[in-house]
Parts: C-alpha cells; structure tokens; sequence
C-alpha cells in the first residue's frame, strides 16, 4: 500500500520532474524538428563522463560545485562540435551523434573499470536517484531554468539558432545530476512525440501533461513497490506517451472529418 509517509520524500522527487519537464518539452520539440534524435543521449552522456572525470580527479572533485561546471564543460564542449558538425556533415549528423554517444558512453566504461564503486556511480548517473533528491539541489536548476524559460518565451528565435545547442548543453547537464540519463532522454522525446502529429490547439500544453502524468504514476509505483524510480518513471513516460498519442490522434481526425462535413454542407446551400 503506498504509505502518505512517503509524501515528503516524493514532493521534492515531484517538483525535480515538474523542472526537468518544464525544459525538455520544449527542447524536445525541437530535437524532433531538428532530426537530431539521438543528440539528448550523447549529450547527456558526455556530461555524465565530465562528472566521472572530475570524480577521479580528487583535486577537481575538491573545488565547489565541480560536479556541476566539470560536467558543463564537457556538455558544452560536446554541443558545440555538434553544432560546428551540423553545418559540415548535415546528411551524417545523425550517425556521427550516435557514435559520439556510443564513445562517451565506452570512455566511462573505461574510466570507471578499476573504481570499486565504478559501478554504482555509472548506475547512478544513467538511471538517477530522483527519489533521493533534496529540496536544496533544486535551487540552481530552478533559478536557471526559469532564467531560460524568460529567454525563450521573450526570444523564441533562439530555438532555430546556434544558440539552441548551449541552451541544450545546460539543460541536459542540470538534469542529469537530477534524473539520470535515460530520463533526460525519455522527458525529451517521449512527450513530443505523443504530440507530433496533433495539429489542434494547445499541443505544447498537452506534452507537458502526457509528462506529468507519467512521472506521477512513476513516482507514485516506484515508491508502492519499492521499484528504481528512474526505471518506473520512464515505462510510465512511454505507456502516458502512447495512451495520449492515440488519443489526440484520434481526435484530430475527428475534427478534420467533422470539419470537411460541415464545409461539403455549407457548399451544398
């Protein structure tokens, strides 16, 4: 039976979804745009690898927050040979991503083979421990997300530009301290693509909530069954993410039929 006494354990789990979401939805949708589908794992992967870099350096991992800015600097590094490659190597930037993702994901392996708690850490760093999150780790990811937040909303240009790949290298690195790497990846594509072929009103509106609810139920599950809650959350990401997607499909051509309905009408009088 879930236990209300976990309520304060999930809340601040909750709230790091409700941030994470808040960004990657609107990433997400242009990932989707882009076609750069496996550019969230890569990065997400490189940033995960600055962290295991500064964690086997002890003078790195002894400065304030290296576990934020070393990650940084590799996700930024990463984003910007993929935004310089973007303009080269357009027809094979989707395979050069995927490798650039398989070799981060190889040097880590590497990095962390003689660690005897390699294992654990690289665990952690894909799969995430969102249950374990305290309110005092979401300060800085707030205050920046909603900092980019503004900035789109009063800029939405900057989606289309060069600077979407800073943007994205920020993004993913906060979040993979929070969630992992799979749901980074899984809060990127599964709620937009649940909406990609909507064309109704409030599409934005209805990938954030395909979202909330699946971190809700894998929230909600992962702490019933005392299962990995990034594991739950992503299998409850993609069950919402289909249910929504035929749902609004569903819809819409409901309304497209209706709609031709009603014009073969007005033609005929």
């Amino acid at each position: 039976m879930f236990d209300l006494d976990l309520l304060s354990i999930l809340l601040p789990a909750f709230v790091a979804g409700v941030l994470v979401l808040s960004t990657h939805v609107v990433l997400g949708q242009q990932v989707l745009k882009r076609g750069i589908i496996f550019i969230d794992l890569a990065i997400a992967q490189v940033a995960a690898l600055g962290a295991i870099v500064g964690h086997m350096n002890h003078d790195i991992e002894a400065l304030p927050f290296s576990h934020v800015w070393m990650p940084a600097i590799f996700a930024i590094g990463g984003a910007g040979f993929i935004a310089w490659l973007s303009k080269r190597m357009a027809d094979e930037l989707e395979a050069i991503i995927g490798c650039f993702y398989v070799l981060a994901a190889v040097a880590a392996m590497l990095l962390l083979s003689n660690d005897p708690h390699g294992a654990e850490m690289l665990k952690e760093l894909m799969s995430g421990q969102i249950l374990w999150v305290g309110w005092s780790q979401l300060i800085l990811p707030a205050c920046l997300y909603i900092s980019i937040l503004a900035a789109l909303i009063y800029k939405p240009e900057l989606l289309s530009g060069r600077a979407f790949y800073l943007i994205f290298a920020i993004v993913i690195t906060l979040s993979v301290e929070l969630v992992g790497v799979y749901l980074v990846f899984s809060s990127l594509i599964l709620p937009a693509l649940a909406v990609n072929h909507y064309y109704g009103r409030y599409k934005l509106f209805w990938a954030y909530i395909v979202g909330l609810v699946g971190y809700v139920a894998g929230l909600v599950l992962s702490a019933s069954l005392d299962l990995p809650s990034g594991a739950a959350i992503v299998s409850t990401l993609a069950v919402s993410a289909v249910i929504f997607r035929l749902i609004l499909n569903l819809n819409s051509k409901t309304t497209v039929v209706n709609g031709a309905v009603n014009t073969q009408d007005s033609t005929q009088v």
